[in-house]
C-alpha cells in the first residue's frame, strides 16, 4: 500500500507531490489526461507563491521562464487612449523579497513543477482516470476506468472544479454566479501588436477583449467578456471573428490558436475539505473568478499546507488528528479568497496589497500558540518574514522540510535553531513551521517542547 495517491497533475497535485517527495513519502500522482494541461488559464504567481517555489527549489527556473506584468493599454476605435498599471504598488522590504505578481503561463509552471518532481524521484501516471473510492479504517482503495485498483493510506483530490473525487465523497459545494456574461480565454499567436502592453479593447456595453503578451513565450493570452446570451466559439475562426469585431486587427492577424476555453465566472466552496482519509485541494475544494489571480495561488498554498502535515503523520509519528488542521486552516482561507476575487472581479477592490497573499494568517488555528504577555507585530499564526541573523538569510534557513526556532538554541530533533530573531519580529522566541508560518511564540524557549508534544511532533 502506498502512502498517498494524488488525483490530478495540475499545479496543486504537482506541488504536493514535490513536497511529499522531499519528505520521503511514497506518493503517486494519477492524471486522467494523457499529458500536462496545455493552456495558460492561470498566468500570475503572487509573491507568497514565489516564496513557496523558492523553498521547493524551482524559483530560479520560474523566474527564467517568466517576467513582470506589463502596463495596460486601452484602445478605442483604433486609437490609444492611455495606459495604467494593473496593480497598486506594494512596498518592498527585507521581510518580503517579492512584492510583485510575476507572469508565467500555467502550462510552463506545470512543466517546471513536473521537472522538479521527477528530479526528486516522483512520478505521474498519465491516462489514469479514477472512477470511484472505497475507504475503511486502514486506507483507501481507488478504482480506475480500466478496472484496476490502487490502495493508499490517504487520497488527495486535486482533480479540478468538476472533481470526480468530490462527487464520489458526496461533498457539496456552495457558491454563486459572479458574472452572468460568458467569458473566453485563449492562447494565440498574432501580428500587429507590440509586446510592451496588455492591450485592452472595451466597448461601452461592458463587453470587451484583451490581449496580453505571455512572458517567456511568443503567445498572447486573449480574454473576452461577451454579451449575455452569446455562445462562445473556441475555434480558430471564432477567435478571429471575435478579435476582428473588437479590435483594429484583421481576422487573419490571428495566425495560430494554441488553446481556448469558454466559461462563466462563478465561485464555489466545498462544504468539507476532509472526509476520513480523503482530502480536497485546489479547485476541487474552491472555485474562483480568475480576477485578481488568486485561484491557482490559493491552490498551491493548499498543497504546501497539507504536505508537511501528511509527512509528519506518515514519517514522524504525528497523530492523524494533525490532518484535521488542514481543513481548519485552509477552508477559512479559501472562503476569504473567494470574497476577495469576487470583489476584484466587480471592481470593488484594486489588485495590490490585498491580493499578493503576504498578509494571510492562521492566527485562529488550533496550531497557533501565542504565549507572550505583550505580543509584537509578528504573532503566532502569521507568515514568518524574511530577514538576516548573523549573516544567515532566514528564507535560506527555512528552506527544507524542517521547523526553525528563532531566538534560542534549544536542541530539538528536526528543528534548526538560530540565536535570535531579526528586529522586525519584535522580542520573543518564535517556532516557524515547515510551511513558513509561526506556530508558537513565547517570551523564552520554555514551552517549545510542550507545544511540539501537544501537536504530536
Amino acid at each position: 500500500m502506498m502512502d498517498v495517491l494524488i488525483v490530478g497533475a495540475g499545479p496543486t497535485g504537482l506541488t504536493l507531490g514535490i513536497d511529499l517527495a522531499r519528505r520521503g513519502v511514497d506518493a503517486l500522482i494519477v492524471e486522467r489526461a494523457e499529458k500536462l494541461f496545455p493552456g495558460s488559464r492561470g498566468k500570475g504567481l503572487q509573491p507568497r507563491t514565489q516564496e513557496v517555489f523558492d523553498d521547493l527549489g524551482i524559483l530560479d527556473a520560474v523566474r527564467a521562464a517568466s517576467g513582470p506584468y506589463p502596463k495596460q493599454l486601452v484602445w478605442k476605435d483604433g486609437e490609444r487612449l492611455g495606459e495604467e498599471s494593473m496593480f497598486d504598488k506594494v512596498e518592498t522590504g527585507e521581510g518580503a523579497p517579492f512584492t510583485e505578481p510575476w507572469m508565467i503561463a500555467q502550462w510552463r509552471t506545470q512543466e517546471i513543477l513536473y521537472g522538479r518532481l521527477v528530479e526528486l524521484g516522483g512520478q505521474v501516471a498519465f491516462g489514469r482516470e479514477v472512477t470511484g473510492l472505497e475507504q475503511d479504517a486502514d486506507g483507501v482503495t481507488a478504482c480506475f476506468a480500466d478496472g484496476t485498483t490502487v490502495r493508499a493510506a490517504y487520497v488527495v483530490a486535486a482533480d479540478g472544479g468538476r472533481s470526480a473525487i468530490r462527487r464520489a465523497m458526496d461533498v457539496g459545494m456552495t457558491g454563486e454566479t459572479v458574472d452572468p456574461a460568458p467569458f473566453l480565454v485563449a492562447d494565440v499567436r498574432l501580428r500587429g501588436l507590440d509586446r510592451d502592453y496588455w492591450h485592452t479593447f472595451p466597448k461601452d456595453d461592458g463587453t470587451g477583449v484583451a490581449l496580453c503578451p505571455l512572458a517567456g513565450t511568443d503567445d498572447f493570452q486573449l480574454q473576452g467578456r461577451l454579451a449575455e446570451g452569446t455562445e462562445t466559439d473556441t475555434t480558430l475562426d471564432g477567435i478571429r471573428t471575435l478579435v476582428a469585431a473588437y479590435t483594429h486587427l484583421a481576422a487573419e492577424d490571428i495566425t495560430e490558436l494554441r488553446w481556448a476555453s469558454g466559461f462563466r465566472p462563478r465561485t464555489g466552496l466545498a462544504h468539507r475539505f476532509r472526509v476520513g482519509r480523503v482530502f480536497l485541494a485546489g479547485d476541487a475544494a474552491h472555485v474562483h473568478s480568475p480576477a485578481g489571480g488568486q485561484g491557482m495561488n490559493t491552490s498551491v498554498q493548499d498543497a504546501y499546507n497539507l504536505g508537511w502535515k501528511l509527512g509528519a503523520v506518515l514519517r514522524s509519528g504525528a497523530p492523524d488528528a494533525l490532518l484535521d488542521t488542514y481543513e481548519e486552516e485552509r477552508r477559512a482561507n479559501a472562503a476569504a479568497m473567494l470574497d476577495l476575487t469576487t470583489s476584484v472581479h466587480r471592481g470593488e477592490v484594486r489588485r495590490g496589497r490585498s491580493t499578493v497573499q503576504l498578509e494571510l494568517d492562521y492566527r485562529e488555528s488550533s496550531l497557533s500558540a501565542e504565549t507572550r504577555e505583550n505580543p509584537s507585530r509578528v504573532r503566532a499564526g502569521d507568515r514568518a518574514p524574511d530577514g538576516t541573523v548573523d549573516g544567515v538569510r532566514l528564507f535560506d534557513a527555512f528552506r527544507g522540510p524542517h521547523w526553525t526556532l528563532l531566538g534560542a538554541q534549544t536542541p530539538l530533533p528536526g528543528v534548526r535553531a538560530l540565536p535570535k530573531a531579526p528586529e522586525p519580529y519584535g522580542p520573543g522566541v518564535f517556532l516557524v513551521r515547515p510551511d513558513g508560518y509561526v506556530g508558537w511564540a513565547g517570551d523564552s524557549a520554555d514551552g517549545v517542547e510542550a507545544y511540539l508534544a501537544r501537536a504530536g511532533l
